[in-house]
């Protein structure tokens, strides 16, 4: 392994460990989580909430306040494939 390679694991894990905190800090706070994605179509995004839902959200824009408004709910089992594609177990 290279000291690159290695560099960049340790920031990496760094990263990681920060976004599950964030997550864990919206989720007491009774906040969604927002997890962005490549490979949903431009303006959408998940939002994971405390109990476990996962929802597909297109986010547009009133003036200067932003909207969200839900495409689909996530079957548990594509839910699950999203946490773990991102590390958010």
């Amino acid at each position: 392994m290279s000291i690159a390679n290695l560099k960049y694991g340790i920031k990496d894990k760094q990263y990681l460990v920060t976004v599950r905190e964030l997550r864990t800090r919206n989720f007491k706070r009774d906040l969604p989580f927002l997890i962005l994605s490549q490979k949903l179509p431009e303006g959408q995004v998940y939002r994971e909430f405390s109990d476990g839902r996962i929802e597909q959200q297109e986010v547009y824009t009133v003036g200067k306040t932003y909207h969200y408004r839900v495409l689909r709910v996530l079957p548990a089992t594509e839910a699950e494939k999203v946490r773990e594609e991102y590390g958010l177990h």
